[in-house]
């Protein structure tokens, strides 16, 4: 029996109920295989929401695109861009940019998730790529952004490398649905990008990653062949072992004879 496609009130209902999963994927195929395996959520990038064959490959995933803000321009842009993604069926928008554009989306009844922590695209502002809110005045920080995205109205917040304790005591105190990279069980989703699951990440792999198979080595193993491949055919032409005769087509003797009396007369 398919799933539902679950609505912005069914995942607002689950709150506190059950840890939902959540990934980052990036191609038809690992939207398809997250779809078969149950994944709830789903991270992804906008032109693979905008392309026909996404819906057919993952019709119940709760699929939310979006990129850094600065890829978008203006508050008017995003909002253009939010409403052609919502508009091809996007279930919420990811947005990182500043709580004025948030408002505006907000008014217009986009469902948005927005972005508390380690915020890759504000990562000079927090020191770099480490944990944030391990102090009482950030961790305070943290929990008023979090009110604020509530105020405005936003439908949830991915909440990143933050410390359990404070991701835990943020989630009992906030309607927001929190997605948690790193951020424990306290929250209400577990995420994790697919290239980590998967073992394709061959740069730096973040402490809250967990790897479930590795496809590096396999797409190695396959590299490999195609040199061997192409090898074995380019011996084979320069041997003249390709193409065999099964390989190619010939003319008809008598057909043969007429075109080549055609050829000398010409």
């Amino acid at each position: 029996m398919s799933r539902k496609r679950p609505t912005v009130a069914d995942i607002r209902a689950m709150k506190g109920k059950r840890q939902l999963t959540m990934l980052r994927v990036m191609t038809l195929e690992e939207a398809e295989a997250a779809e078969k395996a149950g994944v709830d959520i789903v991270s992804i990038p906008p032109e693979l929401l905008l392309n026909p064959q996404y819906r057919d490959a993952a019709p119940s995933l709760f699929s939310m695109p979006g990129d850094n803000f600065f890829e978008f321009g203006s508050t008017d842009d995003f909002v253009r861009f939010a409403f052609k993604l919502y508009k091809a069926g996007a279930d919420a928008i990811y947005c990182a940019a500043g709580f004025p554009t948030v408002k505006r989306l907000c008014e217009d009844n986009i469902p948005i998730i927005g972005h508390v922590g380690l915020i890759p695209s504000r990562a000079t502002w927090t020191g770099g790529f480490k944990a944030v809110g391990k102090t009482a005045d950030t961790a305070m920080q943290i929990f008023e952004a979090v009110k604020t995205y509530e105020k405005l109205g936003a439908f949830g917040a991915e909440i990143e490398v933050v410390p359990v304790e404070v991701a835990e005591a943020i989630s009992q105190r906030t309607s927001l649905i929190l997605l948690s990279m790193g951020a424990g069980t306290g929250c209400d989703a577990q995420y994790l990008f697919a290239e980590d699951v998967l073992g394709t990440n061959r740069g730096h792999m973040p402490r809250h990653s967990k790897v479930y198979r590795n496809f590096a080595a396999e797409y190695d193993r396959l590299q490999q062949e195609r040199v061997a491949a192409f090898s074995e055919f380019v011996a084979d032409v320069n041997s003249k072992a390709y193409p065999e005769e099964k390989h190619i087509v010939r003319m008809e003797p008598t057909e043969l004879a007429a075109f080549m009396d055609k050829i000398e007369r010409a």
